[in-house]
């Protein structure tokens, strides 16, 4: 037994051997650095607590639009007022309220226009913009300045300016009637520091043919004074001061020089009125993710604008010049009060400044304050999101006398409960007003001061259903609204002249469908769709013996929709997409002579991808307005027929 015992012994110091020639470390602790990985936030249709709606970049690049207004007339129960042209000006009305209620905010900070109150979106490039979204009512993200809730919906445009950390792109388009295009885009990353630039020049002749009819004279001509030539210029500086703490700068500049030309009337078809566009602003961005349960933000903005509206009439030259100056400054605080609850508290300031040539300017100036206290729970199978907004404006005019100063106390919530997997419900309300703008309240002969703001109370309901397979993602979304907007600013006749009053209440009642499939066939084989429809009953309900009471109010189509679907295959991507609209009436009184025709708009387009190794080559084709015809957006501006483009796209990294 011992000779067994002592065998074993030996054996096993034998095994050990190995093990104990090999170098032994002792025990340590090492420290990796910390790695942020980030990313846009993209909201998620289906599962927000309030009609939101995205366009991500794949999205935009198959769409047959240039800027983000085009872009945005996709989306259900948006309306785009499109002048026509390739310049024209393009302003979005949600749900039948006005684009005075639509907020913009663009990477983070809210773009504003206190003259009139609208924000062009044609200005807007989608060559460098990484996703759109729209966001009616209640947002679920609280950590955003307090301005941001002060709209009854808000478009937000996101750039690709700190997306990837290397790259240059480049694009070249060319297209009907004498247009042409030309982007650069450049990113690069030193350690902490970022920069990148993105640059567009577009121009076009514009002289396009057109067939239409005013009253019953039926007119055969070619749109003048419809060219443009513009550029615009971003470049963007971001640094890491620790890896929870990051600074953003922007600059923006933009310049614009085009012909307005105008309605068409049938004994006078000159034009020769000449617009000079410049914008130009700096905004400055502050984050700090102080811990996982307290983070803060800031934002600082300068913003420059300038326009020239020189118009040569048969009696006289007539010139004038508006200048705005806007300084604007927001803090926002976040904190995880416990579990699934957290708020936000956010303040901003804002002044603007508005000097004009337009003859007896009281030049104006507006101080604006918001101040917003935001609650959000969120649980598996909930999310609740309930926000206070104080807006406190004061105004002060050189000539004259200013308006009343403004205290007002908004709330707004919305809830979303998920009572199976895939299915969301959800309901709805906020209060807010619009402001009434500078025009609105100084323009000489038009603007009163005693103006109120216009009040608007809305309230959704709907459900959203979403299923997601390995090669399927399917999403339905389906809400009805109701709104009451009271002390609506209209220019009404008054005596000789037209004068801005609160006058008008008007009643919607509406419905927004949107679906979207996304479905793989194979290798390198996939279908991309989308579609929306909308029905809006936006009535006047001011006085029940008026002969326009509840009528339809002006350019608000009763139905309109749209549908998208793109087929890829590893040799070309195919698309089409159809844009629906209504009949409507360019005023209130609904009669066959204020009638504006409804259109449908088709559109094809081609595209096929080459890679070289890390390089890419793009060739897209979009044929847009197939059926040829000038349907008008608004009255008497007739669209361009049938056009094309083609691009040509580079990426290198």
């Amino acid at each position: 037994m011992k000779r067994k015992k002592s065998a074993s012994l030996l054996f096993l110091v034998v095994a050990a051997l190995p093990a104990g020639a090999q170098q032994v470390f002792p025990d340590t602790t090492r420290y990796l650095r910390e790695v942020t990985v980030e990313a846009q936030r993209i909201p998620v249709n289906t599962q927000a607590s309030s009609p939101t709606q995205t366009l991500t970049a794949s999205d935009l690049s198959r769409l047959p639009s240039l800027d983000v207004g085009e872009a945005l007339k996709h989306l259900a129960g948006l309306q785009v007022r499109d002048y026509g042209g390739v310049g024209g000006m393009k302003t979005v009305d949600v749900r039948g309220l006005g684009s005075q209620h639509t907020g913009v905010v663009y990477d983070g900070v809210q773009v504003g226009d206190c003259q009139t109150g609208q924000v062009d979106l044609g200005r807007y490039s989608l060559g460098n913009v990484s996703f759109l979204s729209v966001t009616v009512g209640q947002d679920d993200d609280i950590f955003q300045s307090a301005k941001s809730l002060a709209s009854a919906a808000v478009v937000h445009i996101s750039t690709s300016a700190f997306d990837v950390p290397r790259r240059c792109e480049g694009l070249l388009r060319t297209g009907s009637y004498g247009f042409a295009e030309g982007t650069v885009l450049l990113s690069n990353t030193w350690h902490r520091l970022h920069a990148s630039l993105f640059a567009d020049g577009q121009r076009a002749d514009g002289v396009y043919p057109f067939h239409m009819k005013n009253g019953v004279q039926r007119i055969d001509e070619r749109r003048r004074n419809s060219d443009v030539n513009l550029w615009r210029g971003e470049l963007n500086l971001g640094y890491d001061l620790t890896p929870r703490q990051q600074l953003r700068l922007k600059a923006y500049g933009y310049e614009a020089w085009r012909g307005l030309p105008g309605a068409v009337i049938y004994d006078n078809p000159l034009a020769q009125e000449r617009l000079t566009d410049k914008n130009a602003f700096t905004q400055l961005t502050y984050l700090n993710r102080i811990s996982d349960d307290f983070r803060l933000k800031g934002a600082l903005k300068w913003n420059y604008s300038w326009m020239r509206d020189h118009d040569v009439q048969a009696q006289r030259t007539v010139e004038n010049t508006y200048r705005q100056n806007e300084l604007y400054a927001s803090a926002t605080a976040w904190h995880r009060i416990a579990g699934s609850l957290t708020a936000a508290l956010a303040a901003d300031l804002q002044y603007n400044h508005l000097n004009t040539t337009v003859p007896n300017c009281q030049f104006p100036t507006r101080w604006s304050n918001w101040t917003s206290l935001s609650l959000n729970c969120r649980l598996p199978w909930l999310t609740a999101v309930a926000s206070l907004l104080s807006t406190n404006i004061w105004e002060r005019v050189e000539i004259g006398n200013a308006s009343p100063n403004l205290h007002r106390l908004t709330p707004a919530f919305s809830l979303s409960v998920s009572p199976m997997r895939g299915l969301h419900l959800r309901l709805g309300y906020k209060d807010i007003f619009r402001t009434p703008t500078l025009n609105d309240l100084y323009y000489t002969g038009v603007g009163r001061r005693s103006l109120k703001p216009e009040k608007s109370r809305q309230w959704n309901l709907g459900a959203t259903w979403q299923h997601d397979s390995q090669r399927q993602h399917l999403a339905l979304t389906l809400d009805g609204y109701y709104g009451h907007v009271t002390d609506k600013i209209v220019a009404v006749p008054k005596m000789f002249l037209w004068q801005m009053m609160n006058v008008s209440k008007v009643r919607q009642l509406g419905l927004d469908a949107t679906a979207r499939l996304e479905q793989s066939l194979g290798r390198r084989w996939s279908v991309n769709a989308m579609a929306s429809y909308s029905y809006i009953s936006a009535t006047d309900r001011t006085n029940a013996t008026d002969v326009y009471y509840d009528d339809q109010i002006a350019y608000t189509p009763r139905h309109s929709g749209s549908g998208d679907i793109s087929l890829c295959t590893p040799w070309l991507t195919v698309g089409y997409s159809l844009l629906a609209v209504s009949h409507r009436y360019f005023l209130g009184y609904n009669i066959p002579d204020n009638r504006v025709d409804g259109y449908t708009d088709h559109s094809v387009s081609l595209s096929r991808l080459w890679r070289f190794g890390q390089h890419q080559l793009r060739v897209k084709l979009d044929a847009q307005n197939l059926g040829g015809h000038n349907y008008e957006v608004v009255r008497y501006y007739p669209m361009m027929g049938r056009n094309w483009k083609i691009s040509l796209e580079v990426a290198l990294p």
